[in-house]
């Protein structure tokens, strides 16, 4: 399926789409290659082409996407990154002895510092920084909290980029690279400017490219010709740079709902994550997330699929603490490499900032999960590819 449905018959469809999703999409393994990929594209704040969402992708070679190791979008393309997880052998499975069940899908931290690493994992974590363009770039303690707190996390999702400048995101990157006293090596992806308005935002994906690998042809903007949402999401494929036949691949969709219409957009991203995942072909661990502007209970038909799990539930996310609007949305099944470890980074305890001063970097506080480096099969074992297909 190549387009949004309309909001016409959105809900003449919606039954009969659940039963197509409980019998095929989401079962273990299935719609994997069986539809022609959609052929959209979007393009950079300059106009160069993005890409197309592949039909399929080649697990063999130097890295999970068969592209040249380092091959990546921004300032580091064309340069070899050695692997930094430290692993040695393949960890357990998830529900071997003293491993966290693969059914423990609750946050575990809303406490001012995320909790340490248990063995060879990544966090993913989406942040919504309320307006992020001019007026906080002229502040320098702002962005120097706002890239220590990018730091803490291996992919973040960045919503409400609003700004003219196509520097933007690049400076804020160099920031994140030279500050903290350690170098670092992150990356990003833009998305184009969107809205319904004069009062465009950009999403974005940054990512520790000493960690993460970006599939240089597996990002795009979901295409939506009826103009069923005000932001079309952003849609990245990643893997975690392990041994290529057993790395981790997954893929992110950055999402920003109108606070106006959170129902009718709830719905047409149901369909969203329908399309992504099986547009996807092999890929089975497709991730929703962002500001929802609503909680886990009115998720709408996307919360109705079976196996749809959000990761963040029974906290706060907003820095009054009064709404839980930012989450990661998870299909429970497929994505067994969640470790049971998520929460909400207390942006206010963790700085000793005043509200005030909190408020500054944004209204919102970022959230994250945690997920094993290796790719898991559906009993949470370690996945293998090579000539024996998992």
């Amino acid at each position: 399926m190549q387009r949004l449905l309309s909001m016409a018959t959105l809900a003449v469809l919606g039954g009969m789409a659940f039963l197509f999703l409980r019998e095929g999409d989401f079962a273990p393994g299935a719609g994997q290659g069986t539809i022609p990929a959609p052929t959209a594209q979007q393009s950079a704040p300059g106009g160069a082409p993005f890409g197309t969402i592949p039909a399929s992708t080649n697990p063999f070679g130097t890295n999970p996407f068969g592209t040249p190791s380092g091959a990546q979008s921004g300032g580091f393309a064309g340069q070899s990154i050695p692997a930094t997880i430290p692993v040695t052998t393949p960890p357990p499975a998830i529900n071997a002895p003293g491993a966290q069940p693969a059914s423990v899908f609750r946050p575990v931290s809303s406490t001012p510092v995320v909790p340490p690493t248990t063995g060879p994992t990544i966090r993913i974590a989406s942040f919504n920084i309320q307006v992020f363009g001019k007026t906080k770039a002229s502040k320098p303690y702002v962005m120097y909290t706002l890239a220590e707190i990018v730091r803490q996390f291996d992919v973040v999702a960045i919503q409400e980029i609003r700004t003219q400048d196509d520097y933007h995101i690049p400076n804020f990157v160099k920031l994140i690279n030279e500050g903290g006293g350690t170098p670092r090596r992150y990356d990003h992806l833009v998305g184009p400017r969107l809205g319904n308005t004069t009062s465009t935002e950009q999403y974005a994906f940054l990512y520790d490219a000493e960690r993460i690998l970006l599939d240089p042809n597996g990002h795009y903007t979901v295409r939506d010709p009826d103009n069923l949402l005000h932001r079309e999401p952003l849609v990245a494929r990643f893997a975690t740079r392990m041994n290529p036949n057993e790395a981790f691949t997954f893929t992110l969709i950055n999402v920003h709902t109108d606070p106006d219409v959170v129902p009718q957009e709830m719905e047409a991203l149901a369909e969203v994550y329908r399309v992504v995942r099986r547009a996807g072909g092999d890929e089975d661990d497709v991730i929703m997330l962002g500001d929802f502007n609503t909680d886990d209970k009115r998720l709408g038909r996307l919360g109705q699929f079976p196996g749809i799990q959000p990761l963040i539930s029974g906290v706060f996310t907003n820095m009054r603490q009064t709404k839980l609007y930012d989450n990661i949305i998870v299909h429970q099944p497929s994505t067994s490499e969640y470790t049971g470890r998520s929460g909400v980074f207390d942006v206010m305890r963790y700085f000793n900032l005043t509200l005030e001063q909190a408020e500054q970097v944004s209204d919102h506080l970022p959230v994250w999960a945690e997920f094993t480096a290796y790719e898991r099969d559906y009993t949470g074992r370690v996945a293998y590819r090579g000539t024996v297909a998992r």
